[in-house]
């Protein structure tokens, strides 16, 4: 069975004439009913009763019409979405996430909304080197928020902003009322890190050895909320991106610039070089450079 003739068997039904038919579908009569005998024939069913003036549709044609409707109908769809996926690409944006981007990335997202309203996001924590790679290698996500630089040829790894890292200091601690604290301030203290493989873990020791001081590390972990929640019960001392507490809920911890260490980091948006990127995800990195392209102070 042809599409062609379903469609041509489906418009006899509705309009109940070969003629009207034939109209609307811009063929010839005798065509259309030579179409409509060559789909009887191919069924060995009769599927229009002709003996009358008007064509009658017989039982096993109410069959046919029924599920050729719905297998046209579903057709139809079927090219309506390709052609969508073609323009826009799919109707989900997978983003890999660091926790310290979430005080830009709702902005992102109520602007790529806009344009966007029926795209569903799916927000994904990926915080270690391997994590993003296999995110984006097994396309768990179309791109990837990280701090971490990804030297692999088929990853696109941008630079969008750099930001501070500054320490924060449980509520009673003895350094709490100075403007800013020195990183020898830090020898001896104990200390609450990132787990290896993580590059922010990287960029603090490497400032400890730097000035020639040992961190005490106490406890390794993955994500700063937990070092937050353990520096505000005294547990220690932790050092965290600026951005990640500069926007979050008043804390009882108390946050100091590290006065002679330029500790910081680099924040990147990566993707996958060799991966189809619709215009939806297109779209949304646009927005990012966008907006940091208006802020040079991050």
């Amino acid at each position: 069975m042809e599409f062609r003739h379903l469609r041509y068997f489906i418009t006899v039904v509705e309009q109940s004439t070969f003629t009207t038919a034939a109209s609307i579908l811009h063929i010839s009569q005798p065509s259309l009913s030579t179409s409509i005998k060559n789909l009887e024939k191919e069924l060995g069913l009769i599927l229009i009763d002709r003996s009358t003036r008007e064509s009658r549709i017989t039982k096993e044609g109410k069959v046919l019409y029924l599920e050729a409707k719905k297998l046209i109908n579903h057709y139809e769809h079927v090219v309506g979405e390709m052609k969508r996926l073609k323009q826009q690409g799919p109707s989900e944006l997978s983003i890999g996430l660091i926790e310290s981007s979430k005080f830009w990335v709702p902005k992102i997202l109520a602007n790529f909304k806009q344009e966007y309203k029926d795209v569903r996001i799916r927000l994904l924590e990926v915080l270690g080197l391997q994590e993003v790679e296999r995110a984006l290698n097994n396309f768990d996500t179309h791109l990837a928020i990280t701090n971490q630089y990804i030297d692999n040829k088929e990853i696109e790894t941008i630079p969008i902003y750099d930001e501070k890292l500054v320490a924060l200091l449980p509520p009673m601690h003895p350094l709490k009322n100075k403007s800013y604290i020195n990183i020898n301030d830090l020898e001896g203290e104990a200390f609450i890190v990132c787990k290896e493989g993580f590059q922010t873990r990287e960029d603090i020791l490497n400032a400890f050895r730097k000035s020639g001081i040992k961190p005490n590390v106490q406890f390794e972990l993955e994500r700063f909320e937990t070092a937050c929640s353990l520096v505000e019960d005294g547990l220690g001392i932790t050092v965290v991106p600026e951005n990640y507490v500069k926007y979050s809920k008043k804390s009882a911890f108390h946050i100091k610039q590290i006065h002679d260490s330029n500790i910081s980091r680099t924040v990147y948006l990566a993707y996958d070089k060799n991966r189809y990127l619709p215009p939806l995800v297109l779209s949304f990195i646009a927005l990012v450079k966008d907006f940091f392209d208006d802020k040079p102070d991050h």
